[in-house]
C-alpha cells in the first residue's frame, strides 16, 4: 500500500469515527481532506491508466462527498450540502445514500416535487432493496406535503381531536391567492387577487427562527424576554450566515424608514421551489440592519396561539416569518393566524374581496378608541384604517365619551349599552358604522349577555345578541370573545340556526383547515339530540 493510500484509509477511518459520534464540524474538515487527497490521486492515476485504482478512487470520493454532505445539512449548511450532493451524484448517478440525504435537504428546503425526484431515483438503486419501507416513507410524506403546497388542503383536524398530543404536524409552504402590493395603510402589503370566503387558508409559511420559553413573574418575565431576544437574533444571524436565500428574503425587509422607496418584489421570490439566483451571501452581514428589521418586524406568538396549542398561560415565543410581515395592521381586520409549530397559518377571519389587503390586529381591536390610540403609538404608528377616521368623527359627541367614563367607573352595563345603541339612532350611525362602535364597547355588550340579571332588565331594549355579533363580525372578522358568547348562547337555549352560527363563527376564528367535528370539540359543543 503507497503513503498516499494508507493516509487515505487513516482519513477515511477517522472521518466515518467523527460523524458517527455525531461531531459534525470535525468530520467535515476530515472529509474535506480526503476529498482534496482522492481528486490528487484520480489526476495521478490518468497518467498511469489504472482502471481498477480509478474506479475505487472515484468510489471512495462519492462516499466523502456524500458524508460530508450528510454533516453539512446537521449543521443546516444546506447550499454547500446540496453542492456536495450533486458532487457525488455525477460520480454515481444513483448511489443510495446520496440521494436520500439530498431529498432530506430538498424536503427541508420546502422543495417538495424535487424531492420527491430523488427518492423515486433512490428505488432503482440495488443498495436500497433493503430499505424500501425508509424511502417508502419518505416518498408518501412528499406527496403529502407537495399536494398541500399546490393545493392548500391542509386538515389540523386528528392533531385537535387528539387534544394537541405529541409533536406538531408538519405542513408544507403554502401561498395562495395573494400578492405584494403598495399599500395605503404602510409601505408595502398583502392583497387578495381574487375573494376569499371567511375561513379559507391564506398562506402557511415557516419561521426564518423561532425562540420560545415560560415566563416567570413579573421581575423575570422581563428578564426572560431579554434572554429569548438574544438567542432569537443569535438564531436570526446564523440563518442568514448559512443561506444565501434566507439573507436575500431578510434584505427585503422594511427597517422602518424610507417605505416608499421599497421595491415590491415578485411572488415567485418566496416560493422555495425556485432557484437561488443571483444571491449571494458573500457581502459583509450588516447586523445593525438586521437587528431593525427584526424589531419592525418579528411577530411575537402568545395569547391565541397559546391557548389554541393548549400550551401554559404564561407561555411566550417571538419569531420571524417573511410574507407574514408585509401584512399590516387594521381596527377592522380581515384575517387571522394560528401558530402549528414553525409554522404561522393566515387565513381569512371574514369574507375579503378580490383586491383588498390582508389584514390583521397588532394589538386588541375590540376595544374604544382612545385605547387603541396609546396602543398603536407603543408600536410606533398612528393607525389610519377606515374605523379609526370614522370613530374620530363620531367620538367627538359628548355623550360617548360620557358612556365610556361611565363604564370605566363602574356603572349599570345594560344602561350604558342601552344609551350607546339609542345615541347610534339619533347620530344617524349605519351599516358598518354600528359594527365599529359595537367593537369599541364589546365588553361592556358580552357582559350584558351574559348575565341573566342584566337581560331580564335590559333585554327588551337593546338589539338580540345575535345582531350585535353579526354586525361586529361583518368589521372585525370572527374573534374568540365573540365566539364565547354566541357558544354560551348556544349551549343555554341554542337550536340548528344557533349551532350553525357558532360553526361559522369558530371556521373564522380557527380557520377551515380544522373540519366540523374538531371544532365542535374546540368550541366545546356536544352533540345532542337535535344532531348538531
Amino acid at each position: 500500500m503507497s503513503g498516499a493510500e494508507e493516509q487515505m484509509q487513516q482519513l477515511r477511518s477517522k472521518a466515518t469515527e467523527l460523524l458517527l459520534r455525531e461531531e459534525w464540524r470535525d468530520s467535515i474538515q476530515l472529509y474535506s481532506e480526503l476529498i482534496d487527497l482522492c481528486q490528487s490521486q484520480i489526476s495521478n492515476t490518468h497518467q498511469h491508466s489504472d482502471p481498477d485504482h480509478l474506479s475505487k478512487l472515484h468510489k471512495s470520493l462519492c462516499v466523502a462527498f456524500s458524508n460530508r454532505a450528510e454533516a453539512r445539512s446537521k449543521l443546516q449548511h444546506f447550499t454547500q450540502a446540496l453542492n456536495d450532493c450533486d458532487q457525488a451524484l455525477q460520480i454515481e448517478a444513483t448511489h443510495f445514500k446520496t440521494l436520500i440525504c439530498k431529498g432530506k435537504i430538498l424536503l427541508c428546503l420546502n422543495k417538495y416535487f424535487n424531492a420527491l425526484d430523488c427518492f423515486k431515483a433512490a428505488l432503482f438503486d440495488p443498495q436500497g432493496n433493503g430499505n424500501l419501507d425508509i424511502v417508502n416513507g419518505y416518498l408518501e410524506k412528499c406527496k403529502k406535503l407537495e399536494f398541500q403546497s399546490r393545493t392548500g388542503s391542509f386538515d389540523l383536524s386528528d392533531w385537535v381531536l387528539n387534544g394537541f398530543r405529541g409533536k406538531p404536524l408538519e405542513l408544507a409552504e403554502y401561498i395562495g391567492p395573494v400578492k405584494v402590493n403598495r399599500s395605503e395603510i404602510s409601505g408595502r402589503g398583502l392583497f387578495a387577487t381574487k375573494n376569499i370566503d371567511a375561513g379559507t387558508l391564506v398562506l402557511v409559511t415557516k419561521a426564518i427562527a423561532i425562540e420560545r420559553g415560560i415566563l416567570g413573574g413579573q421581575d423575570s418575565a422581563e428578564n426572560a424576554q431579554l434572554v429569548m431576544w438574544k438567542n432569537f437574533i443569535d438564531k436570526v444571524k446564523e440563518a442568514v450566515t448559512r443561506c444565501q436565500r434566507t439573507q436575500l428574503l431578510i434584505d427585503m425587509l422594511s427597517t422602518g424608514e424610507n417605505e416608499a422607496g421599497l421595491e415590491v418584489p415578485d411572488m415567485s421570490i418566496f416560493r422555495p421551489e425556485i432557484e437561488e439566483n443571483g444571491c449571494s451571501n458573500d457581502q459583509k452581514l450588516d447586523m445593525d440592519k438586521i437587528l431593525s428589521i427584526l424589531d419592525v418586524n418579528s411577530l411575537v406568538e402568545e395569547a391565541v396561539s397559546a391557548k389554541v396549542l393548549g400550551k401554559n398561560s404564561d407561555f411566550y415565543g417571538v419569531g420571524l416569518w417573511i410574507l407574514v410581515s408585509f401584512i399590516n395592521h387594521s381596527c377592522n381586520p380581515n384575517a387571522r393566524r394560528l401558530h402549528v409549530g414553525d409554522c404561522v397559518i393566515v387565513h381569512a377571519s371574514r369574507d375579503v374581496k378580490a383586491g383588498e389587503e390582508i389584514t390583521f390586529m397588532y394589538f386588541d381591536a375590540l376595544s374604544p378608541l382612545e385605547k387603541r390610540v396609546e396602543m398603536s403609538l407603543s408600536w410606533g404608528f398612528n393607525c389610519r384604517c377606515s374605523r379609526c377616521k370614522f370613530e374620530e368623527a363620531v367620538c367627538s359627541k359628548q355623550e360617548l365619551r360620557e358612556i365610556e367614563i361611565g363604564l370605566e367607573k363602574g356603572v349599570d352595563v345594560g344602561g350604558a349599552v342601552y344609551r350607546l345603541e339609542e345615541g347610534m339612532k339619533r347620530w344617524a350611525v349605519r351599516g358598518k358604522g354600528k359594527g365599529y362602535l359595537r367593537a369599541s364597547f364589546w365588553a361592556a355588550y358580552a357582559e350584558v349577555y351574559g348575565s341573566d340579571r342584566s337581560m331580564k332588565r335590559w333585554g327588551r331594549r337593546i338589539p338580540a345578541m345575535e345582531t350585535v355579533v353579526d354586525s361586529v363580525v361583518e368589521v372585525m372578522g370572527s374573534d374568540e370573545r365573540l365566539l364565547k358568547v354566541v357558544v354560551e348562547g348556544l349551549k343555554k337555549s341554542g337550536g340548528v340556526v344557533e349551532f350553525e352560527r357558532a360553526m361559522k363563527l369558530g371556521r373564522g376564528f380557527y380557520g377551515k383547515v380544522i373540519k366540523k367535528q374538531a371544532l365542535r370539540t374546540l368550541l366545546e359543543i356536544g352533540i345532542n339530540d337535535k344532531g348538531y
